[in-house]
């Protein structure tokens, strides 16, 4: 899928965007990290993710973490010519924390538990200036040194995205994606599987429900024309929700990966042990 608009002036054409790309419903795949070692971003923006989603309200990524991380992404998508975009999971839906992730460059917020379109709203506002109708704050410490000057073209140039992962936000998600200026919708499959009442975040007894709760979600992104995304614990599983109809997925975290190699790794050495 083309990811150039129309040649400007200079007769080079203009890249899109990663929220550009999102809101063109493009098939995109990230990584989601949880680690606070810009290092670790660095590596991964190398291997051609169209994104990668910093977890700071589960994983272990503060304000700086998050600021060294986008620095770390941008210098990894640079060596390797790729366009991987940083992206944050807020801790909760306040305009402090979200302008303070813009701020420091993500290209776009995932605003966790949103259960109303007054929900959606307020998220929306956090993450545009008043030149777009928001409430967001002046201060690009860091992302006006790509960005703006003008607060219109910073307005477009970041992504919304709100989870659906309650089920209340599941009762609510066509009001909640008819809200103006949500670019996607997001599920938090482990959460989401818990409010449909299961008994773990794998609960078979529930999956049918649980896969209706998705196509009900997917159904709702289509319609309004933004974006749909997903959590998942591994590529096949990205794919398979990418092929059912899902425009973005994300893939495990650094910390699942390097607990598994690490098992993996020690119990293939104790078994190769020569007594």
């Amino acid at each position: 899928m083309s990811t150039t608009t129309s040649i400007p002036a200079s007769g080079h054409p203009k890249p899109l965007s990663f929220a550009e790309r999102l809101r063109a419903r493009e098939r995109m795949i990230g990584y989601w990290t949880q680690l606070p070692v810009p290092a670790v971003q660095e590596r991964i923006a190398r291997h051609g993710y169209d994104y990668v989603c910093f977890d700071a309200q589960h994983g272990f990524h503060d304000y700086h973490a998050v600021l060294n991380g986008m620095i770390g992404i941008e210098a990894g998508a640079a060596l390797a010519g790729s366009a991987c975009g940083g992206m944050v999971r807020v801790a909760e839906n306040s305009i402090a924390v979200i302008g303070q992730a813009l701020d420091a460059g993500a290209r776009g917020v995932i605003v966790p538990l949103i259960n109303t379109a007054e929900e959606a709203k307020a998220a929306v506002a956090a993450c545009r200036y008043p030149s777009g109708g928001g409430m967001r704050s002046y201060g690009p410490m860091r992302a006006g040194l790509r960005s703006g000057p003008e607060t219109a073209v910073m307005n477009v140039e970041v992504a919304c995205i709100v989870m659906i992962e309650t089920r209340q936000g599941l009762a609510n998600v066509e009001e909640i994606v008819a809200t103006p200026g949500i670019d996607g919708l997001y599920i938090g499959p482990m959460d989401l599987m818990l409010a449909l009442g299961g008994s773990t975040i794998n609960d078979p007894s529930k999956a049918e429900d649980f896969e209706g709760a998705l196509a009900r979600i997917l159904a709702a992104a289509k319609n309004a024309g933004v974006a749909a995304g997903i959590h998942t614990m591994a590529g096949d599983i990205a794919a398979k929700r990418l092929n059912q109809g899902f425009t973005f997925a994300s893939v495990s975290s650094d910390l699942n990966h390097l607990d598994k190699a690490a098992a993996e790794h020690l119990k293939t050495a104790r078994l190769a042990l020569v007594s």
